[in-house]
């Protein structure tokens, strides 16, 4: 068995991407920008917002945190998300979610321009993925497929099962594994929380991708000898067994099923680091112009 070090990969995009800054700067002057909008005082928001403030800045790339408070109306945010569409210094623009319950997430989504739409969230960049053209792909997704070419893992023709429909990682999960790509090639069967006999269909997958939301969802016994893991589960759990009074669990029972697999994501360390990486990697283009002229 394998651990996928995600953290050591991240470390290693990000020496990629800062080489690359360098360069930019020297020929244009330019440094790649990031805005990240926070509406309230969500602890686990402010904890993500301010870990893509500190890849930003171990790459070279400027950011600007935008804190509102909650009772900000829709109105005023979206007016707020229009100004910095606008400023022409500002690469990419991610609004953390989730939002207040007054607050529509789809009307801020597709407010974005897709051209900072560094997420990939909004429709048009979407579209633009499932039909295999380039765009911003959504950060834990692309963030995944790294790791499967960082290490070589065999994809093309195998039977890749993702479980979750989110749009944020099951369903362009399902989407970036079926495609005409190096790091695709796959027969995808999505499944989720009503899908029947999921133990019989994860039990013939090459590759289980789990991003349900659902502590130590997949067992050792749902699993077949020589399977590649990824785990896109977290769940916080209190722990009087750690320093910090908790302990961090996947959506896969890694005792479980670690020995059965031949490589596997470990939670934390495993998918999280990349996820903030791609983001870098979004907004790297989006300063070049790579996507949207």
């Amino acid at each position: 068995m394998i651990l996928i070090d995600g953290k050591k990969i991240s470390a290693e995009v990000k020496q990629e991407i800062a080489a690359e800054v360098e360069q930019i700067k020297k020929e244009n002057g330019k440094i790649p920008h990031l805005a990240a909008i926070i509406v309230g005082a969500d602890g686990a928001s402010q904890t993500y917002v301010a870990a893509k403030v500190k890849a930003c800045e171990q790459v070279g790339f400027k950011s600007s945190e935008i804190k509102f408070d909650e009772n900000i109306t829709e109105e005023e945010l979206l007016n707020e998300i229009k100004k910095i569409n606008q400023n022409d210094d500002i690469d990419g623009l991610i609004v953390q979610l989730p939002l207040p319950k007054h607050i529509s997430e789809d009307k801020v989504i597709e407010t974005i321009t897709p051209e900072k739409d560094v997420d990939g969230f909004h429709p048009i960049n979407v579209g633009k993925m499932v039909a295999g053209l380039p765009t911003y792909l959504p950060a834990t997704p692309a963030g995944i497929v790294e790791l499967l070419k960082r290490y070589k893992i065999e994809t093309s023709g195998k039977n890749c099962v993702v479980i979750g429909r989110s749009n944020i990682v099951g369903t362009p999960m399902s989407v970036l594994m079926s495609r005409k790509a190096e790091y695709g090639d796959c027969t995808v069967t999505l499944c989720h929380s009503r899908t029947k006999n999921i133990e019989k269909i994860t039990k013939e997958a090459d590759i289980i991708i789990v991003a349900l939301g659902w502590k130590e969802f997949l067992t050792g016994e749902m699993v077949k000898e020589g399977a590649v893991v990824i785990d896109v589960g977290i769940h916080r759990v209190k722990s009087d067994k750690t320093k910090s009074g908790w302990k961090l669990y996947g959506d896969v029972n890694f005792d479980e099923v670690a020995p059965k697999a031949s490589y596997i994501t470990p939670v934390p360390g495993g998918v999280g680091p990349m996820t903030i990486v791609s983001l870098m990697q979004n907004t790297l283009l989006s300063a070049k112009k790579a996507i949207y002229k």
